[in-house]
């Protein structure tokens, strides 16, 4: 298996169990019944699990976009050191990313987003440039 679908792994697994702290504090917050159920008036979430349903939702969105290059450059035989790295730095501005904005750190969400986007255009960039065209 190489580094880069290695990494795709752990952000699956990473991207999987993020809504487990959020529903528990739905849980928590609204009771089993109501948490389960379709009420009409529901308590809001805590602000933090508010937070990291949306660093969830980006994560399912940006996990579409990695996992197709981290793919396509498996397939097309286009993976590297460049790719491998990107692979696992993408890995762990995800990980902060999550964190950062579940706590609302200060340019943490930003910062770590951009540095994931630029993992993904460092794979395109390897996908697109260093693949023959037949």
């Amino acid at each position: 298996m190489t580094i880069e679908l290695k990494y795709l792994a752990w952000v699956c697994v990473l991207t999987a169990l993020i809504w487990v702290p959020y529903v528990v504090n739905s849980v928590a917050v609204r009771g089993l019944t109501d948490a389960l159920g379709y009420v009409p008036h529901i308590k809001p979430l805590a602000p933090w699990a508010t937070r990291m349903r949306a660093a969830h939702y980006n994560a399912v969105e940006n996990l579409v976009v990695f996992a197709t290059l981290v793919l396509v450059a498996h397939l097309a035989g286009a993976n590297g050191a460049l790719t491998a790295f990107a692979a696992l730095a993408y890995f762990w501005s995800r990980v902060v990313h999550l964190v950062g904005y579940t706590f609302a750190f200060p340019w943490v969400r930003t910062v770590s987003f951009l540095a994931g986007f630029l993992c993904q255009m460092a794979i395109a960039a390897q996908i697109l440039l260093a693949v023959p065209v037949r």
